[in-house]
């Protein structure tokens, strides 16, 4: 399976939280991020995003179809984000677009089988992938990126 973990890009420090809007070099990391993902996501790669309008805003320039979850609102939980993914019985790629810290655990356990406080940067994706070998299950790092390495 291939998990991309992607951090709402940078928004603005408003209340409601929900409510929060992408600011403008948010919008501009969204569509560098978008188009990067465009050109390397698997075809029929599932896309699940937070109902908050930063995490939509970031999704929005994929241009792609995706599925809004209420279980990858703010202050969901790593095994929330986890088992929307369908980590590890999920064969085709899953793409989450989400918040922190929930998505940094959820690379930790992903990628350590353990709970840590990892960040994963405004913009960012963490891409990791799942192969057997000896029947052995091994989570491989195969991408880290930041909008401004894009």
């Amino acid at each position: 399976m291939d998990l991309i973990l992607w951090r709402h890009a940078e928004a603005e420090d408003s209340y409601p939280d929900h409510a929060r809007e992408l600011t403008d070099k948010g919008q501009e990391q969204a569509k560098k991020m978008a188009k990067w993902l465009n050109h390397h996501l698997p075809e029929n790669t599932r896309i699940l995003v937070s109902p908050a309008v930063r995490a939509q805003q970031t999704a929005k320039p994929l241009e792609l179809p995706y599925k809004t979850l209420e279980s990858l609102s703010p202050g969901s939980s790593a095994q929330e984000i986890l088992h929307a993914a369908g980590w590890t019985s999920a064969k085709d790629a899953v793409l989450i677009v989400g918040h922190q810290p929930a998505l940094g655990v959820a690379a930790a356990i992903a990628i350590t089988g353990k709970p840590h406080y990892w960040c994963i940067k405004k913009g960012a994706i963490w891409w990791i992938t799942t192969r057997h070998r000896s029947e052995v299950e091994q989570a491989i790092i195969k991408a880290v990126l930041t909008p401004d390495l894009v």
